[in-house]
């Protein structure tokens, strides 16, 4: 009986998703040397911490304790100006520090702290310079020319002139930058001493006199009186 080589459609259901799974899977062991596979990362950047919180507190405190120095250099002060210093170097700044006199302390705050400090005092008349970056300068001596020259020789020597002084208070009022001329020709107390006495030397000689006339006059006429009771004992 010969066999009959003849082929029927199989009957048989497509392999399973799960077949194929296996397949994969199977294939998935066995890498071939000649396919290179690239596996894309997902791309992200890391999270950074941020603290806002931490860092709020860190900058009032500051805040606090540059108004806190304003206010203490205030005691016993008699006169704030205010330096702008827009393009100084540290090198400058550092220099500009070492020529005033230990009565006089540059202090570079913000305009808006400055403000804060001096607020409901006599020094709130500054209002009028809280412009730009200013250096502070706190003079506790009453020779206020010689406060005022270190910083004018300095910008004469660094040729500064975009850099005057933005404004002062002295004595309650307030000095606008054309009005410094007035108080760096204030007089020293030596000379104010010199012109006191001046005008006190006239009149004080006038009073010496008026009060010796009388006693010159009766001196002589002690004299007089002595020389007629010589002359009667005689």
């Amino acid at each position: 009986m010969e066999a009959t080589l003849l082929t029927y459609p199989s009957s048989k259901p497509p392999p399973s998703s799960s077949a194929s799974a296996a397949t994969l899977s199977f294939q998935s062991h066995f890498n071939n040397p000649f396919v290179t596979t690239i596996h894309h990362r997902p791309r992200f950047s890391p999270r950074r911490p941020t603290l806002p919180k931490i860092r709020a507190a860190i900058s009032r405190t500051k805040k606090e304790e540059t108004v806190e120095k304003v206010k203490q250099e205030l005691e016993n002060c008699h006169l704030i100006a205010g330096i702008g210093y827009k393009g100084f170097t540290v090198k400058q700044f550092q220099e500009l520090r070492t020529q005033f006199p230990e009565t006089s302390k540059l202090l570079v705050a913000k305009n808006t702290l400055v403000l804060k400090a001096i607020e409901g005092t006599e020094w709130e008349v500054l209002k009028p310079c809280m412009k730009g970056m200013n250096a502070w300068l706190f003079v506790h001596s009453e020779e206020i020319p010689a406060a005022l020259k270190p910083y004018r020789d300095f910008q004469k020597e660094k040729k500064l002139e975009d850099n005057d002084f933005t404004g002062g208070v002295f004595e309650g009022k307030f000095y606008g930058p054309e009005e410094f001329k007035a108080l760096e020709n204030l007089p020293t107390r030596a000379e104010i001493y010199s012109k006191i006495l001046g005008s006190l030397k006239g009149p004080a000689s006038a009073v010496v006199g008026t009060i010796q006339a009388p006693a010159r006059n009766l001196i002589m006429v002690l004299n007089a009186y002595c020389k007629k009771l010589e002359e009667e004992g005689a």
